[in-house]
């Protein structure tokens, strides 16, 4: 009995020995990884550490150097002197120079009613044929329309009667004026004979009136056929008549207008009444576009509007090309003396970019934006007031191939 217990006492103390022996066994592994780890980690953050940071370093260095690059060449259009030559670019020098003082008025293109008419057809009548349509160009007796008209041909009728009357009424007084003569008849029937004639004339002579006051005459054809022709050259702007249609003797079935000039109303107010006189040179401007013509100042209104309170002035330019169509909303630039300037440039090299004033100025690989203030305007010469000293020297002419290029690289650069 004694004999088992020692045994199973000896089998309990050696299974609590093993099982410390594994456990500080196990502790002792775990202690040497962990430490092992930490310091073969601990290196290598560091070193990740330092090398992000020397990567970022480069990164940023390489971003500044960019930065700094594309800020040398800001603005700049590149252009060689082909391309400068190819697009019609040319260049000047902004220096001093005397222009005239600009008052700037706006203005509308409207016809020259000094040759504009509105075609009637003074008789009543149905529209057998028109052969004018609207916009086409017309020249002076060119047929526009034929109408046939009852009260034409009542008039027609009444002229042929009176004709023939006059015709009978001259065989009648030659023979009793030779009966007269030759101591036939007595003299009161060559009297009578001759009252007759001058009535017969009177009458014929009226009715010729009648109908050259319509503009109609004699004609060969039906007595009702009415022709309407273009009392001038011009081009037919209104047109309200077509065939079979019923016209009254008023009615405006045409309007024709000579567009080889035209006026321009130029609204002033009552500060400019000073400036703007009779023979006064104005530069007219389309607000559409580039479009411009000079001309005089040949009515000045005397009155001002009871609701706009500004007077009427009006230009007459010529309009060879037919570019300035009524209606056309236009700026009038009337000089009103001269002055010296210290800076100026052409008109054709300011441009209006993003809402600014600008110029291109001439730069070693090409041309830089450079926004100025502009002071007066003569309509060739524009004063720089601020952003451009004399001895610039800048693009001249074709500067809106410029502006376009800009437009081109502000849109990639917003992308």
């Amino acid at each position: 009995m004694n004999f088992n217990t020692d045994k199973q006492s000896k089998k309990s103390a050696l299974v609590i020995v093993l099982i410390g022996v594994v456990l500080a066994a196990a502790i002792m592994f775990w202690k040497k990884d962990s430490g092992g780890g930490a310091a073969s980690e601990a290196p290598r953050a560091e070193e990740g550490k330092e090398g992000g940071h020397a990567e970022k370093e480069g990164d940023h260095a390489e971003k500044e150097g960019g930065k700094e690059e594309d800020h040398g060449e800001e603005g700049i259009l590149k252009m060689d002197a082909q391309q400068i030559q190819t697009a019609g670019i040319t260049v000047a020098k902004a220096a001093p120079a005397s222009m005239g003082s600009v008052v700037q008025l706006p203005g509308e293109v409207r016809f020259n009613e000094d040759l504009t008419a509105h075609i009637v057809p003074r008789t009543p009548g149905v529209a057998e044929s028109v052969s004018a349509d609207l916009g086409q160009s017309v020249k002076k007796g060119q047929v526009l329309a034929v109408i046939s008209s009852p009260a034409l041909a009542d008039m027609r009728s009444a002229s042929l009667a009176a004709q023939k009357r006059l015709g009978l009424a001259q065989i009648t007084f030659q023979r009793e004026k030779k009966l007269w003569e030759d101591k036939i008849s007595a003299e009161q029937d060559y009297l009578q004979a001759q009252a007759a004639l001058r009535e017969a004339e009177i009458e014929a002579q009226s009715a010729k009136s009648k109908l050259s006051a319509l503009g109609a005459g004699d004609t060969d054809g039906a007595i009702n056929r009415y022709v309407l022709r273009a009392p001038f050259n011009g081009v037919v702007v209104e047109k309200h008549i077509a065939q079979g249609e019923a016209v009254k003797e008023d009615a405006n079935v045409f309007l024709l207008s000579d567009l080889s000039s035209v006026w321009v109303e130029i609204v002033v107010t009552p500060k400019d009444l000073e400036t703007v006189r009779v023979g006064e040179t104005v530069r007219i401007t389309s607000a559409a576009n580039d479009t411009s013509a000079t001309g005089k100042v040949s009515y000045v209104g005397n009155l001002l509007g009871e609701q706009t309170r500004t007077a009427k002035a009006r230009v007459v330019i010529t309009n060879p090309k037919l570019a300035w169509r009524p209606g056309l909303f236009v700026n009038a630039a009337v000089v009103r003396g001269e002055k010296n300037v210290p800076v100026a440039v052409a008109a054709d090299a300011v441009q209006t970019v993003e809402g600014k004033t600008v110029v291109f100025v001439k730069v070693d690989k090409g041309f830089k934006m450079q926004p100025v203030k502009t002071g007066d305007n003569d309509g060739k010469l524009v004063e720089i007031v601020d952003g451009l000293s004399a001895g610039a020297v800048y693009a001249a002419t074709s500067s809106y191939v410029l502006k376009a290029e800009q437009g081109k690289g502000t849109a990639g650069h917003d992308h």
